[in-house]
Formats: C-alpha cells, structure tokens, sequence
C-alpha cells in the first residue's frame, strides 16, 4: 500500500517538467511579465503601477529594496489576491518573504502621510498605492520611470484620479518628485528654492522641463 504503480506513476518527461518549473520559482520573486500575466485587469493604471513598484524593488537602495515599504504582509497578501490572483503560490510566497526593514527618520512617512491626506477615495487600494508611490520616490530615476510606467502622462493620469486635490496644487505641471518634496518643504516651512517665482528661478528646467 502507498507504491505507485507503473501505470499510475506520471512519465519521466511530466516529472522532469514539475522539477525544473520548482526550480525556476521556488524562493525567486516574479518579474513584471509574470504579474502583469497573473493581473485581473492587466491595462489598468493602478495595476501597472504597482507591478512596476514591485519589480523595481531590487533598483532602489536599502530599506526601500522591498516590494512595497511600510506595507504590512497582510496588506500586501490582500493587494496581490485582488489585483493578481493568477499569481503562482511560490511567487506570492517569494514577496510576502522579503524581510521588512525600519525605514529609518527620512522622507518615506511624510511622502505617505501626505499621499493618504489626498486618497480621492480612502480605501484599501489607495493605502496600498500611496505607499508604493512613497517608495518609488526612493529611487533614482524619474518617479514614472521608478514606478515603471510607460510615460510620465500616466503618471499625472493617475494623479488626477487618484490623488486629485494634491494633483490640483500642480498647476505648472512641475515633476512629479519634486513637487511632491516641495509640498513636504512647504509644509515645514522650508525653503530653498533659489528665486521666489519658478518662473524666474535659474533651475526652471531641471524642477518643469521634459522628462
């Protein structure tokens, strides 16, 4: 009892091809193809987004190295069942995985807080997406290229939708990481832009020109 039969066993090439694909995904995190494959609406601005966060994960410098900082694992486990419920076991296991660590006295929380002040609408998803905007703002790169979006238009797009009343204060379509650090001097009432007007600031290009 419990010996597989020569008939019932699966042949050699279906073990060999179990084998291999435990290999490929066992401990390993997906790729952008693999979440935007297991997506529920694989075009959506908010799906791209997040994918995109997540990916970029091993470009940002530590603690932001994560698939979304400040994130709790049940915020997370919940996010990825919701907008990736094709994603494999093994794959969902490898984020959830990822050590979180503190994220230390910079920038991150305050990006945050500011982001949920203006949630257009306060739900689970838009938590989940004010926190993967904050890390994205770790990187190096534009914010829509460290949030692995195809243009900076998709960026304001979600924005105005998802963040509409601090999208409104954009009013001279100023980059989008330097806006929103602006809004965080702003709010401690510090300034160090170098002219008062950003029409005669020397640094025009670099805070409103092309990206």
């Amino acid at each position: 009892m419990g010996i597989m039969t020569a008939a019932a066993r699966p042949p050699n090439g279906a073990l060999a091809a179990v084998a291999r694909l435990r290999r490929a995904t066992a401990g390993s995190s997906p790729t952008y193809p693999d979440l935007i494959a297991a997506a529920r609406n694989p075009n959506d601005v908010i799906t791209l987004t997040l994918a995109g966060v997540i990916t970029n994960a091993p470009q940002r410098p530590a603690p932001y190295h994560v698939p979304i900082a400040g994130l709790a694992p049940q915020s997370l486990s919940a996010l990825l069942a919701d907008l990736f419920p094709r994603l494999t076991h093994a794959h969902h296991a490898a984020l959830l995985s990822t050590p979180a660590e503190d994220a230390g006295i910079d920038e991150f929380h305050d990006l945050v807080t500011l982001l949920l002040e203006h949630r257009t609408h306060p739900d689970a998803t838009s938590h989940s997406l004010a926190h993967a905007l904050a890390t994205a703002c770790m990187g190096a790169n534009h914010l829509w290229q460290d949030l692995g979006l195809p243009h900076r238009r998709a960026l304001s797009e979600l924005m105005g939708t998802h963040f509409t009343t601090l999208a409104r204060r954009n009013t001279g379509d100023m980059k989008w990481k330097k806006f929103l650090y602006k809004q965080l001097c702003e709010q401690e009432e510090i300034f160090v832009c170098k002219s008062p007007s950003c029409a005669e600031c020397s640094d025009y290009q670099a805070c409103f020109g092309p990206e």
